[in-house]
């Protein structure tokens, strides 16, 4: 299993390489530079039936992300930050993260978070913000980001987005899941998200 997770990492932290963004060099600077280095309780849940339909036809660099997760994704420990009676139970039917990297994920790291976020089709994902900065890259699926009070713009696969630390975002997913990777930095990265 550490293998198959350490190869899921790379392929993750290739993705954010071919960004090149100024942003991601101390990130990556930070990235840690060992393997998975304790076991987590696997725990999978309603929204990993999507998995099987990500869309492949996005950058190699993703669909390679989205191959390698399809090897391991029944063995990470998937979770959600939310409550039934704050968001409701249909989202959270369509909704889970697995960190990678952090104080929760095989990999650990106090200085960033990195994992990747499910999300099902017709999914909004309401206003929330967290402590941490934070790097997004949709690998799969596209979807809608609002960032403050911005309007909502479409992001592609292998686009580039940041959130400044407590910076208010929001998600909404079209006909397709939406699969994610974030990267959080500067900040405290086990505080969890807040809704807005």
């Amino acid at each position: 299993m550490h293998a198959r997770v350490g190869d899921l990492i790379a392929r993750i932290r290739a993705v954010y390489l071919g960004c090149r963004c100024d942003l991601l060099e101390s990130c990556l600077r930070a990235w840690p530079d060992h393997g998975p280095d304790r076991i987590v309780d696997a725990r999978p849940l309603p929204v990993l039936r999507w998995l099987d339909t990500l869309e492949l036809d996005v950058p190699e660099s993703c669909a390679r992300v989205i191959t390698a997760l399809r090897a391991t994704a029944a063995r990470l420990a998937w979770r959600q930050t939310y409550t039934v009676e704050a968001v409701g139970a249909e989202f959270l039917d369509h909704y889970a993260y697995t960190e990678l990297i952090g104080e929760r994920g095989p990999v650990s790291s106090r200085n960033l978070a990195c994992g990747l976020l499910l999300l099902g089709p017709g999914t909004l994902y309401p206003r929330h913000r967290h402590d941490a900065a934070e790097l997004y890259v949709p690998l799969s699926g596209t979807a809608s980001w609002q960032q403050g009070d911005g309007v909502w713009r479409e992001r592609q696969p292998g686009t580039l987005i940041h959130h400044a630390s407590n910076e208010p975002h929001a998600m909404r997913v079209g006909a397709v899941p939406l699969l994610a990777a974030y990267l959080w930095y500067g900040g405290d990265v086990s505080q969890p998200s807040t809704l807005s």
